[in-house]
């Protein structure tokens, strides 16, 4: 008889990664994880605790909050020298990207885009050595959240968090809503998701230059140095640091103006099931 041990919804992993067309993209994905193997003297292939946070410890460390890189993109350069990692990129209209930040900011992943399977496959083939000799074999997935109605894609950093937040391009895939006077109002949603579509919310004090179409952005924070430069039309500022919060509160304000005679709610959020909720 044949018996595998699963883990549905173990976690969620939010990052940002380098796509060959839409170039900076934040993404928000949950795992799901299958252990295959024999029992233990105490009649299990793996206790559910162990996995979790193995598993957890292993993701937060390779893959939340990163810039993952697909190495064999085309036209990508990799440089990396004394723990800082620059990676170097152009747009398929010949923008530049660029980032330099400490190498644990940064994954790099030998394939040539990134999707749910292939970056899957990577992470597979290093977690079996994370498990006792009866695990055989790791099955892992990344589910997209299934959103109903608008959603975005935006990267950011967080120069004052203590965590890894602070990493100048990491990100998620947000659902937006958005009511007036109690009614849900689906067209504004959809406009402010087209808006934010593929977009770096930046910091308008973390901004260094914007010339020759260019944003260049720059900070220092407890895990080091972070520079990003990418296209300006890639780009929003806002006068605050870019927490959920406060794009929630910035949302409900530019709204609030343009329907200045009703009471304005959003709901934004930052990845899966987690976000803010903003009144005007």
């Amino acid at each position: 008889m044949a018996v595998k041990l699963f883990v549905d919804n173990l976690t969620h992993v939010d990052f940002s990664y380098l796509h060959p067309e839409r170039g900076l993209l934040g993404e928000s994905w949950a795992v799901q994880l299958v252990l295959d193997g024999s029992l233990d003297q105490q009649g299990m292939i793996c206790d559910f605790g162990v996995v979790k946070r193995r598993v957890k410890q292993w993701l937060d460390e390779r893959v939340d909050h990163c810039l993952v890189v697909p190495m064999q993109m085309p036209d990508l350069k990799l440089n990396a020298t004394e723990g800082v990692t620059e990676i170097e990129w152009r747009y398929p209209d010949g923008s530049r990207f660029l980032c330099r930040a400490p190498e644990q900011a940064i994954a790099a992943v030998p394939v040539d885009a990134i999707d749910e399977r292939g970056l899957a496959d990577w992470c597979r083939d290093q977690l079996l050595a994370l498990f006792p000799d009866q695990v055989r074999g790791v099955e892992l997935a990344f589910v997209p959240e299934s959103i109903d109605g608008h959603f975005y894609h935006y990267s950011h950093g967080l120069q004052q968090h203590d965590g890894n937040c602070q990493r100048i391009a990491h990100g998620h895939r947000s659902k937006i809503e958005i009511y007036r006077n109690g009614q849900r109002d689906e067209a504004l949603e959809g406009a402010w998701a087209e808006r934010f579509r593929d977009i770096y919310i930046g910091t308008r004090a973390h901004l260094c230059s914007e010339a020759e179409g260019e944003h260049h952005y720059a900070y220092t924070a407890p895990q080091g140095n972070f520079e990003l430069t990418l296209p300006a039309r890639c780009c929003y500022l806002i006068d605050t640091e870019t927490t959920v919060e406060q794009i929630a509160m910035h949302l409900a304000a530019e709204i609030k103006t343009e329907h200045p005679h009703e009471e304005v709610v959003v709901r934004a959020f930052e990845g899966i099931g987690k976000g803010a909720i903003a009144a005007a």
